[in-house]
């Protein structure tokens, strides 16, 4: 099929949202696009609703309600999923694409992180491209460094960025003085939020994006359910006015990381040097480092959402199925991936950010350095300070790298102390 015509390739695009948009808009401004010669056309489209307005012109190209329909329509080459979610019908517009024989882009990053291994397979065996740039950070190319250019290394890991959203909010908080509800709305009004923004402030949409790079970096299967995942919902304007002035700002940050126990990955809220390069990464923007043992530290960023963007990277992966139709759908065949993310290593030291809120009474400091040392964790730094709209008087601390057990059980005994308005709060300490 691909390849046996490159003068013209028909594409079928399922979803027309704001990258479905831009996508048609981009192959109607540039059809030769893909190096080598080769005029792409999106041939057919489908989408909820086909009434709704849109600033693209579909009235010459086959119109199907059923993304699964269109999937398996013999006049198209390529198909496009941009519908989203990992169940439904965008799960089964994509196998029913594989199972006629269609190479399928897909900027669906819940889809590739539950299931991606199974479908790389189903794919793999019918010698059939399954590529999904798009899903991870817009329009900057992490998924093909990861699975190309880096393929000759090992990486010990990669942490950074991955939604603009989260992104959005902390800035804003910190810049603003407002508080996470007030940002939310605001950021919902500018179109940076969706009306339900779970999966950006809960950190799931970032716990999809890291499984996959984790799966590329460590030659493992995606596995989106066995992510460590802690969202932005419980940080508070004070955490970040504290931490600014001990010295960090506070990010989400997603992590996998490999470890002589396997590969742990993760997405929380994590303090963050203000010197360091994902501490000034701002706004929507998305970042990453990628952590290899022959090329040391590699650092790239930009725009994580967006129509131009997002469409240029699935313009990308369109031209590349052209070019590298039987290149693994990860960074080994399907039928090698091990498995990816494991347990968290039970004794992994890490340090930790504590704020506590106590009554103004003696012996407070000593009550809870006491508690500290007997619980085995060992303070960095501490900085009391009042503050002006806070009746109670914030405390909070950095420790040296612990294990977790010490510093849960230290935790406990400090939220147990007569002292304590609050639960105390915790957030990591940054180890990129």
């Amino acid at each position: 099929m691909i390849g046996q015509d490159k003068r013209s390739l028909r594409i079928g695009v399922a979803g027309l949202g704001t990258v479905g948009q831009g996508l048609l808009r981009l192959i109607a401004r540039r059809p030769d696009f893909v190096p080598g010669g080769g005029r792409v056309e999106v041939t057919a489209v489908s989408a909820r609703r086909r009434g709704a307005v849109r600033n693209v012109d579909t009235s010459q190209m086959a119109w199907f309600d059923d993304p699964v329909a269109l999937a398996r329509c013999p006049d198209i080459d390529v198909f496009v999923e941009l519908v989203g979610g990992s169940e439904g019908v965008a799960r089964q517009a994509v196998t029913a694409a594989l199972e006629s024989g269609k190479a399928v882009v897909t900027a669906n990053k819940a889809l590739i992180a539950q299931h991606g291994a199974e479908l790389a397979h189903f794919a793999e065996s019918r010698g059939l491209a399954l590529r999904f740039e798009a899903a991870v950070m817009g329009g900057v190319p992490a998924v093909k460094i990861l699975r190309e250019a880096l393929v000759g290394d090992e990486i010990e890991a990669v942490a950074g960025i991955l939604n603009g959203t989260s992104n959005y909010i902390l800035t804003e908080m910190e810049a603003s003085g407002l508080d996470f509800d007030r940002i939310l709305a605001q950021a919902q009004t500018l179109g940076y939020a969706e009306a339900d923004p779970a999966a950006d402030i809960g950190g799931w949409d970032a716990g999809h994006k890291i499984a996959i790079l984790a799966a590329l970096a460590f030659g493992g299967a995606p596995e989106g359910s066995r992510v460590e995942v802690e969202g932005i919902e419980s940080v508070e304007l004070i955490d970040i006015r504290l931490a600014g002035a001990l010295g960090f700002r506070i990010k989400l940050i997603a992590m996998a990381r490999k470890g002589r126990d396997g590969v742990r990955v993760s997405v929380h809220p994590t303090l963050i040097p203000l010197d360091h390069p994902l501490a000034r990464a701002a706004g929507a923007l998305n970042a990453l480092f990628i952590h290899g043992a022959e090329v040391g530290e590699l650092f790239i960023q930009g725009p994580g959402a967006g129509a131009g963007p997002t469409a240029a990277a699935v313009a990308a992966d369109i031209a590349d199925v052209i070019a590298n139709p039987k290149r693994p759908v990860f960074q080994s065949p399907a039928m090698s991936l091990g498995q990816g993310t494991g347990p968290r290593p039970a004794r992994e030291r890490e340090g930790v950010y504590i704020r506590l809120m106590v009554r103004d009474e003696p012996g407070v400091v000593a009550a809870i350095s006491e508690t500290l040392a007997e619980g085995g964790v060992s303070i960095d730094s501490f900085l009391q300070k009042r503050l002006e709209d806070v009746t109670s008087v914030p405390i909070v601390l950095t420790t040296h790298p612990a294990e977790a057990a010490a510093i849960t059980g230290t935790l406990a005994r400090l939220a147990a102390l007569p002292c304590m308005t609050q639960s105390p709060r915790l957030m990591r300490l940054a180890r990129i």
